[in-house]
């Protein structure tokens, strides 16, 4: 009889083993790719994605069509590689970078013309005549039309003439565009003058226009627009005489330089 073979003792660690080793670096990783991505920058990734969004993906795949002259298409392809010069994910990482603190800044200055507006309302007294909103377009002053008007009229009160003496002051010390802005309740007008509430929101619009500039020196011109809103735009329902009264109203929008030039 031939002698049985010894089996020979397999050497390391079991095959069992390896398998679970394999399982158990597998979860390590999964786990810390969900922590990283928990991590993520949201202004980072966008400009990392952005750098590859734009790139020429198909450079170096042949073209399924024929070309009639390769040498034409070879001096092309070399002229586009000379002038395809993306710039790195770094490059574009620091340009997000710097835009994000650039808006940072406007909001901040936006926000400095509010607290100098309130404080310069609040040093003439006209904190109970004129309210100061900071909105998306600016720093918007509201004059209710008591304040300036007789009813279904637009000429400037001899009442209101110190307080937007005042704001011609305060405009004259900014460099923002302005827009001011006519509103009325839904009650309908009909005059020789005014046909509707078109012409009165405008009129009233371009009356407070009218007397800023000619009381206030060194205004210029261009940085102002007269709108007509009539009755589009209420504030409040039109339902009551105090809502009324809200609704018929002058704004003064000192503008935010972003939201000008987007306009």
């Amino acid at each position: 009889m031939k002698p049985r073979k010894k089996k020979k003792k397999s050497e390391g660690s079991p095959k069992w083993m390896t398998t679970f080793a394999d399982m158990i670096t597998l979860i390590l990783v999964f786990f810390i790719l969900l922590f990283a991505m928990s991590q993520i920058n949201i202004v980072k990734f966008e400009a990392i994605a952005e750098s590859f969004r734009d790139r020429v993906i198909f450079d170096f795949y042949p073209s399924p069509i024929e070309q009639k002259q390769p040498a034409e298409s070879d001096t092309i392809d070399k002229n586009d590689e000379e002038k395809n010069q993306y710039e790195t994910p770094a490059e574009i990482l620091e340009d997000a970078e710097k835009k994000q603190i650039i808006e940072e800044e406007k909001m901040k200055n936006l926000e400095k013309l509010k607290q100098a507006i309130d404080e310069y309302l609040e040093k003439n007294q006209l904190n109970d005549i004129i309210t100061a909103n900071q909105t998306e377009r600016g720093i918007v002053l509201i004059l209710e039309e008591k304040l300036l008007f007789e009813t279904s009229e637009a000429t400037i009160l001899d009442g209101a003439k110190p307080f937007l003496s005042k704001v011609g002051t305060l405009l004259s010390n900014i460099p923002n565009f302005v827009k001011v802005e006519g509103h009325t309740d839904n009650r309908q007008i009909s005059t020789y003058r005014y046909p509707s509430n078109w012409e009165l929101s405008g009129a009233r619009a371009s009356s407070v226009i009218r007397y800023i500039l000619s009381n206030t020196d060194g205004l210029d011109p261009k940085r102002f627009t007269a709108v007509a809103y009539g009755e589009t735009r209420p504030v409040a329902p039109n339902n009551s005489e105090e809502n009324w009264s809200k609704n018929r109203r002058v704004e003064i929008v000192i503008l935010n330089p972003e939201y000008s030039n987007r306009n």
